[in-house]
């Protein structure tokens, strides 16, 4: 069995996944100033999963399998 390894950085979705709530509401939050920290590759936003762990104030236990996801 392949054994799969922890992404450094997710796509919004998937971070909405994580966070379980919409894509539009992470957008929202970002053009606001407010959410979890992100960066930027190029045009691309990507989040950090230990900057997602630092906004919900704990470890992410689960995370959702994406072509998405990047390491």
């Amino acid at each position: 069995m392949k054994q799969l390894s922890r992404p450094e950085l997710v796509d919004n979705e998937t971070a909405a996944k994580i966070l379980t709530l919409s894509p539009q509401t992470l957008n929202g939050w970002r053009h606001r100033g407010q959410g979890p920290k992100f960066v930027k590759l190029g045009r691309a936003v990507r989040y950090r999963l230990r900057d997602l762990e630092e906004f919900i104030g704990g470890p992410i236990s689960w995370i959702p399998e994406t072509d998405q996801a990047t390491e």
